[in-house]
Parts: structure tokens; sequence; C-alpha cells
């Protein structure tokens, strides 16, 4: 990746990961990380989420599990 791109590649990162800490989610995850973690849970909020993200990038969720990240709170 060129630099720019990994610029503002990192910045939608951090947004992502500011929304899930706003949302009372561990700062160093992201929401889709959160959301597949949720969907193997069978909660329905994970479950929507990744299905409809599913739509733009197959697997999406499960591509963007952390496994050594969440549930710190």
């Amino acid at each position: 990746m060129n630099k720019v791109f990994r610029y503002f590649w990192n910045i939608l990162i951090a947004i992502d990961q500011l929304a899930n800490t706003l949302l009372a989610g561990d700062p160093d995850e992201t929401i889709s990380s959160r959301a597949a973690k949720a969907n193997r849970k069978g909660k329905r909020w994970g479950c929507v989420l990744c299905r409809f993200l599913h739509w733009f990038d197959r697997n999406h969720c499960e591509k963007s599990i952390e496994l050594d990240e969440g549930e710190r709170l």
C-alpha cells in the first residue's frame, strides 16, 4: 500500500475503534471484530451486522476478528 492510502486506512480504523469504545466496547477492538464474536454467540445484533457487511465484503466479520482483543470492561 502506498503511504497516503495507509494513512487514511489508519484513520478509518481509529474512527472504528472510537465508535466501538463509545458503544462500551474495548478501545483497541473494531466494531467488526466485536460483531463477529457476538455473531458466534448467536447475539442478534452481531448476526444482523455481519450479514449486512457480508454484502460489501464476503466474510468481513470473520476476517476482522481479533481474538486477543475485547471484553476488558
